[in-house]
């Protein structure tokens, strides 16, 4: 009887150490969050920084040497062309000596030769004006027939909005390009001692409001000094330095997003033109930076961005490729495989570690070119602790 009793609680004792064996090397299922692929838009963008400005300014200057009286008018008045902005009492100069008279002649030839450039650009930008109306007159009579896309009309009615705007610009230079001449020939006029104390009117060249108000008190000022600036500020543009590496990938006429800028909405934008030459700029780190600056116009109307102004911050996304139905899957299930992509494909309730080959990418989202399908289901953030042929199941949202 004890003998029996003896061998019952060997046996009992080994049944238990087989169990807890049985339980140590049986395969354990993994928990792991999986997400099928699917077909979509996919967008490759830049994105960085930007900065708003105003395209033309124009500088108003004391055209001669006396006393400016105050200049009322606030940042953000309103102004028309011809309007008097500023007044200045003029003060008998000090006599020209040779050298000086000589730099006087010197500026003058030079506003006058600015003021031939600017004639010469107006001519210019009237011209592309009219061939950029011709050609939308003619895209817009091929849509009546069906012979051209609506996005052809729109691509024609931006670039002439474009061309509409570079020759408001451009008759503006010429305006201001007169104003500096008449400026420059003004500091060779000779001043009576009639002239001594008379009050001369500055006004506004063009339209626009008032950005800044040099100078607000009373004051003595030479000629040529500046007194007013202002702009118009629905004429807007974006700057964005990007890094030189990215912008080599930018053409003029891309298409961009602006986001962060305030509104409840992104605005569509356009590159207008990525700059030739680069500058050094020293990034918040520390680090020794090559920037060039892509300039790009505002697609949407005045309406929609209306509420920005000059020197605004927005974040400005330049589109690089897009298109609108391929096989994705997401960033967070990829890995590398030694020099490949690989990623973890659930097979039967097993890990299987699938090579996959990758085209274009975002920091979200990759474009799959081959070894997966529509469908398929990959693991998300797989750990280094999960083999290829584990068991694994899919983990329950809280």
């Amino acid at each position: 009887m004890l003998r029996l009793l003896k061998n019952r609680r060997v046996l009992i004792s080994a049944a238990v150490v087989a169990a807890l064996v049985a339980v140590a090397v049986w395969p354990t299922t993994v928990p792991v969050e999986l997400v099928a692929l699917s077909r979509g838009p996919l967008v490759v963008t830049i994105d960085d920084e930007g900065m708003t400005r105003i395209r033309e300014r124009f500088v108003v200057s004391s055209p001669l040497a006396g006393r400016v009286l105050r200049i009322e008018l606030e940042p953000g008045d309103p102004v028309k062309r011809g309007q008097v902005i500023a007044r200045v009492r003029a003060e008998a100069p000090p006599l020209l000596d040779a050298r000086a008279r000589a730099e006087a002649q010197a500026a003058v030839e030079s506003s006058r030769a600015a003021l031939g450039r600017a004639r010469a650009e107006e001519q210019r930008a009237r011209a592309t004006l009219a061939q950029a109306q011709r050609e939308l007159a003619r895209v817009q009579e091929l849509s009546r027939t069906g012979l051209t896309t609506r996005q052809d009309v729109e691509s024609r009615t931006a670039d002439a909005q474009v061309a509409d705007e570079s020759a408001n610009a451009a008759a503006f230079a010429v305006r201001a390009a007169l104003s500096e001449l008449q400026r420059s020939e003004a500091r060779l006029a000779p001043m009576g001692p009639d002239t001594t104390g008379r009050v001369v009117t500055v006004a506004a060249p063009v339209d626009g409001v008032v950005l800044k108000r040099i100078r607000e008190s009373e004051s003595v000022v030479p000629a040529g000094d500046p007194l007013v600036e202002i702009g118009n500020p629905h004429q807007l543009e974006i700057v964005a330095d990007l890094l030189s590496t990215d912008a080599v990938r930018v053409r003029p006429g891309s298409r961009a997003i602006i986001e962060q800028w305030g509104g409840d909405k992104p605005l569509d934008a356009k590159v207008r033109r990525v700059d030739p030459a680069g500058f050094t700029k020293i990034s918040a780190l520390g680090v020794e930076e090559q920037r060039v600056n892509v300039v790009l116009d505002f697609v949407d109307p005045v309406a929609a961005w209306a509420a920005l102004g000059d020197a605004f911050r927005v974040e400005v996304r330049v589109v690089t490729w897009e298109a609108r139905d391929v096989l994705k899957v997401p960033t967070a299930a990829l890995f590398r495989q030694g020099d490949a992509w690989a990623v973890y494909l659930v097979d039967q309730g097993r890990a299987r570690r699938t090579l996959i080959m990758l085209g274009h990418q975002t920091g979200q989202e990759a474009e799959v070119v081959s070894g997966l399908t529509e469908g398929a289901r990959v693991i998300l953030h797989p750990g280094d602790t999960l083999a290829d042929g584990a068991r694994v199941k899919e983990r329950q949202q809280k």
